[in-house]
């Protein structure tokens, strides 16, 4: 193990934020320096807190399977290329996880049960960081090449992870992104203070390098069908993720400055990085309103504070978490608590147990004012609380109540594959769709989740599609999509 008195000697600390008044003026991470220099002082005395368990729990709630013991090992023994070379064997993009997974490896962390849990998720984006420096990170193009052909459907995470494997296994494959740059929500729906996007770009020249081909502005089911997809490519992996959001259909909906979030954040991204934006959905100055209390709606707290809000409000129809870890999710499961995310530190309020019953408008169309009321659930049904009723003001109201699953019109029609009975696309325990020679990773088949759970579905798929293609594989495969871990 690491120290022996590691976790005995040091307490957790987290790597530190920049001064709030200071961040809310630009768009760049939130970390000085980034997230993988703000820990390195500290650095030696985080990773030796790690018990070396004799049963890692981290390990179960990773779906990645991490092999953290060893890499904090390996980092409190200053040994920076065999952490990267021990995290690399089992996550693609440790620079993506280490600052967007809400790290439910920390919460099955052994240590976690009586103490504070090691700082898993600040030790892991240390580690990619400084392989990055030290030029541990490079490109590994195949020894030889299949003649098999592979088209990757979406360039999200899953999307991404299964493209890189699949080109190290020598096939030849093709990344469709219907946007005009690679990245899926990676690039247009996380903003620039989560991970800046030049931390994509650096993965994916170094993919390109592999020999992944990429072609964006490409919208698969209508420039090119499903038919001729078949018909170029020996496979296809469907990452196309769960798109389709979640709507509120109250009175008053029809009115102006009601919009998605995914209308909104991709716009404030491409505003963020010097891109025009005709008719840019904006906050300055008026009162907000965030229906959601996901990281989606925090994304967009943060963004609205940026902007120049007068007032954000973000509401959830549940009630407040628990401080701690309540008694009915025990460890290692992850828990419902409080969380405050770094955009939640800048401002706004967070008002609970309310459920908008009506979009109240102006003489001009434009929405003013929410009606709330105050809500409980009771016996699995939702109820309102008689008198509760009152208004708020909102000129800009943001939806971000999740997705209902993937875009059927188009590609999964012409494909003709079968979806579940949630509306996902439905898939064995080899991602194998209904249609021979279709496989579907990430969201688009497990419905909306993390992006951990996206990077290993996406390797996993690879595997299954690789084996499918030669009759057999060396790539590893996480975990099958019938398996749900205690941490779900």
């Amino acid at each position: 193990m690491a120290d022996p008195r590691g976790f005995l000697r040091s307490g957790r600390e987290v790597a530190p934020r920049r001064p709030v008044e200071e961040r809310v003026r630009d768009w760049q991470e939130v970390y000085p320096g980034g997230p993988g220099r703000a820990l390195l002082p500290i650095i030696s005395a985080q990773a030796g807190r790690c018990m070396d368990c004799g049963i890692p729990f981290c390990h179960q709630g990773c779906p990645l399977g991490n092999i953290i013991p060893e890499w904090n090992d390996l980092v409190w023994r200053d040994d920076w290329a065999g952490a990267i070379e021990r995290l690399h064997a089992t996550n693609n993009f440790p620079e993506l996880t280490g600052r967007l997974c809400p790290a439910p490896c920390e919460t099955a962390c052994v240590l976690g049960i009586n103490q504070e849990p090691v700082t898993i998720k600040n030790v892991e984006v240390s580690i990619i960081e400084r392989a990055f420096e030290d030029g541990n990170v490079r490109p590994q193009p195949p020894e030889w090449l299949t003649g098999r052909t592979v088209a990757v459907v979406g360039s999200g995470p899953a999307g991404l992870a299964a493209a890189q494997q699949l080109t190290r296994a020598g096939h030849t494959v093709a990344v469709y992104e219907r946007a005009d740059k690679i990245g899926g929500l990676l690039r247009y729906g996380i903003p620039e203070f989560k991970m800046e996007k030049a931390v994509l770009d650096r993965r994916l020249t170094l993919m390109k390098r592999e020999g992944t081909v990429f072609r964006a502005g490409a919208d698969v089911g209508r420039q090119l069908t499903g038919k001729h997809l078949r018909e170029r490519y020996d496979a296809v992996v469907l990452a196309i993720g769960s798109t389709v959001p979640r709507d509120l259909p109250v009175p008053g909906r029809e009115l102006d400055g009601i919009h998605q979030a995914m209308e909104y954040l991709p716009q404030s991204n491409r505003a963020s990085l010097g891109e025009p934006v005709d008719g840019q959905i904006r906050a300055d100055g008026k009162h907000v309103v965030i229906i959601g209390g996901g990281d989606t709606g925090a994304d967009c707290l943060g963004t609205a504070t940026r902007q120049g809000a007068a007032s954000i409000t973000q509401l959830e129809i549940l009630p407040r978490p628990a401080d701690e870890r309540p008694p009915s999710q025990p460890w290692p499961t992850y828990p419902m608590v409080f969380r405050v995310s770094s955009a939640h530190e800048e401002g706004g309020e967070r008002v609970y147990a309310v459920s908008t019953s009506a979009f109240l408008g102006d003489d001009q169309g434009n929405v003013r004012a929410l009606r709330l009321v105050e809500v409980a659930f009771q016996d699995g049904r939702l109820v309102e609380h008689e008198g509760t009723e009152r208004e708020i003001p909102a000129e800009l109201v943001l939806l971000a109540m999740g997705f209902s699953g993937p875009q059927r019109e188009g590609l999964v029609e012409q494909l003709g594959v079968e979806l579940d009975q949630r509306g996902n696309v439905a898939r064995d325990a080899s991602y194998a769709t209904s249609v021979d020679g279709v496989f579907v990773a990430g969201d688009a088949g497990r419905g909306q989740s993390l992006i951990v759970w996206a990077i290993a579905e996406g390797r996993a798929a690879a595997a299954a599609v690789d084996a499918w293609l030669t009759g057999g594989t060396t790539l590893p495969a996480p975990i099958p999509p019938t398996e749900r871990p205690l941490t779900v």
